[in-house]
């Protein structure tokens, strides 16, 4: 390890700072998170060396110093950066173009201060990047990347932990307000409502209750929505309420938003799980048109699909080719009381049908086997058992005897099965509906990109500011994340050939991989030109290689000017032996 025999004040970091003994030497350690170890049921420290103390209690820092506090100014240095000789700009030079395609950046100047709008953008980018939300790996991010922050300034994890707890919600809201006065209110759109919970361990956090979670961890969880616009492909707004409240109960206050930012001309896209009479009253009475998956088959359904049945499985003009399904449409009432008729898209699939025979013949044995274990004992079995057999028990109704299948039922349920039911408010097609319901596997892929690919399965914080400002970058992570995906998938569908690295964790890698390497003058420049493989990713922007070459220059010109700053300020002060390391 390679000490700069530097004498300075031991750092201020409550908590973080540890002193250890080793022979004749104390070296001092900066713990920068800690692990749970399962088997041995207790955490274990993470940390790093930065230094060792000299006999008169000062610190003399090692090479690791830097890495935890970056604006720690050292006595006599000269012209210090604290950055790494090699910095990966591919991704970071994305990032900003993407922000500047979706008009991002005047949205957050408006909103943050020069300093909180520089961190803000660099929280987000190290969310896409580098698949993490912890505040403790952040220096490391920054350490290696250029940066959005005035004079590329590189922050400490207590900083940054600062700066989520002193986010107020003012300005989240005051973001999603901006964010959708800039959208067309002009044209039909149709928006795809979609939630999901998240587990917490935090149990004083406002959003938190015991509910129904998804991942059931038997954790009590928070819920988190997404309005994302189908027809422009962008996400709008979204929603964070506790846990117990479920989805069929939101999807109102989600309608009354949606009016409150001026969306006029607009129609939802939902799942079954929000389907209920008053919601469906609710969007009526507002003027907003749906678009619903009903919940398996209603006896209404039933009904459809019974008296349809044969009539269009086979037809041509019923066939909906990109879905391998074939529909149609007919007009009925949703409810009894309907003073209004809905359309009803019935549709076929011959794989779901092979499908769900199979997990319907799956199930009656698998339900037929247990409940012959329990035959000459007392026992009672759930009411779905006695959906499918007839149970027969002694006289007092206490021993089970035997079972028995009830051939109608099944039946019936085999013969309905690769049928499923869409309703739409508005008059269309039976392929429309189809092809506006599928794509709500957007806005799904925006919650397995939460999870999975920004790092927020777990939000890894325990008040209620600095969960809302979490929630709050990873919304905007995701609108930028989800314009890369766009892209990407777009230049995919214009290619015949199917490349493994147009996806977007495979795209990030491979950006990553365009470095600018500090020289023997101490300037930064392309370590070599671009390959191929980012050659055809650039392309899916529009972007040249020529672009990169730019961008480096800029970068690197950047770079120079702070470093020749700096060092004309150490040049023009004098700096005192004993000096706080700590801002």
């Amino acid at each position: 390890m390679l000490y700069t025999g530097i004498h300075i004040q031991l750092p201020e970091a409550p908590g973080k700072i540890l002193k250890i003994r080793k022979g004749a030497s104390t070296y001092v350690y900066y713990q920068y998170g800690s692990e749970y170890d399962k088997q041995r049921k207790f955490a274990l420290s993470k940390r790093d060396c930065i230094g060792k103390l000299d006999d008169d209690g000062s610190l003399i820092p090692n090479g690791n110093f830097h890495k935890y506090f970056p604006l720690a100014k050292l006595p006599g240095e000269k012209a210090r950066t604290s950055r790494s000789g090699c910095l990966r700009i591919g991704a970071y030079v994305i990032v900003k173009w993407l922000a500047e395609q979706c008009s991002l950046q005047p949205v957050l100047r408006k909103i943050f201060n020069g300093a909180d709008h520089g961190l803000l953008q660099d929280l987000v980018a190290y969310s896409i990047v580098c698949v993490n939300n912890a505040a403790q790996y952040y220096p490391d991010y920054a350490y290696n990347h250029p940066l959005f922050t005035i004079g590329m300034c590189q922050y400490s994890d207590t900083k940054v932990s600062s700066f989520l707890g002193g986010m107020p919600r003012e300005k989240t809201l005051a973001f999603l307000a901006a964010w959708n006065q800039g959208r067309s209110k002009g044209e039909k759109i149709y928006v795809s409502y979609d939630s999901t919970n998240k587990n917490s361990q935090a149990g004083d956090l406002r959003l938190v209750e015991y509910g129904r979670a998804k991942d059931d961890l038997r954790l009590p969880v928070f819920n988190y929505s997404i309005a994302y616009d189908r027809t422009n492909r962008v996400p709008l707004f979204y929603e964070d309420y506790p846990g117990s409240v479920v989805d069929v109960s939101q999807i109102q206050y989600m309608v009354d938003k949606a009016s409150g930012y001026g969306y006029q001309d607009i129609g939802f896209i939902l799942d079954r799980g929000y389907f209920s009479k008053n919601n469906i009253k609710y969007m009526r009475g507002k003027g907003y048109d749906f678009i619903l998956m009903l919940k398996g088959l209603s006896s209404l359904v039933d009904q459809l699909v019974m008296s349809l049945k044969g009539s269009f499985e086979q037809r041509r003009d019923c066939a909906i080719r990109e879905f391998r399904a074939y529909g149609t449409t007919v007009k009925s009432k949703l409810f009894a009381d309907d003073d209004c008729e809905t359309f009803f898209h019935i549709f076929h699939s011959a794989r779901r049908e092979a499908v769900e025979l199979e997990e319907i013949e799956a199930k009656i044995e698998r339900m037929s086997r247990y409940i012959k274990k329990f035959e000459g004992r007392e026992t009672a079995f759930a009411e779905e058992y006695s959906r499918y057999f007839e149970l027969f028990f002694d006289k007092k109704g206490r021993k089970f005897l035997f079972a028995r299948e009830k051939p109608g039922v099944i039946e019936h349920g085999l013969s309905l099965c690769g049928y499923f039911a869409i309703v739409s408010s508005e008059e269309m097609t039976a392929s429309e509906a189809l092809r506006l319901y599928k794509s709500r596997d957007n806005s799904e892929k925006l919650f397995r990109g939460d999870k999975s690919y920004l790092g927020n399965k777990s939000m890894r914080v325990y008040t209620d500011d600095a969960t809302g400002a979490k929630i709050f970058i990873e919304f905007v992570a995701l609108i930028l994340r989800n314009k890369l995906f766009t892209y990407l998938k777009s230049a995919v569908l214009k290619n015949e050939r199917k490349y493994n690295f147009m996806t977007v964790p495979a795209a990030i890698r491979e950006l990553e991989k365009i470095e600018l390497v500090r020289g023997g003058d101490n300037a930064y420049r392309l370590d070599h030109a671009v390959t191929a493989t980012q050659k055809a990713i650039l392309s899916a922007f529009g972007l040249m290689p020529e672009y990169i070459d730019q961008q480096a220059k800029e970068i690197s010109e950047t770079i120079a000017k702070l470093e020749q700053a700096q060092t004309e300020k150490d040049n023009g002060k004098v700096i005192e032996n004993q000096t706080s390391c700590w801002n």
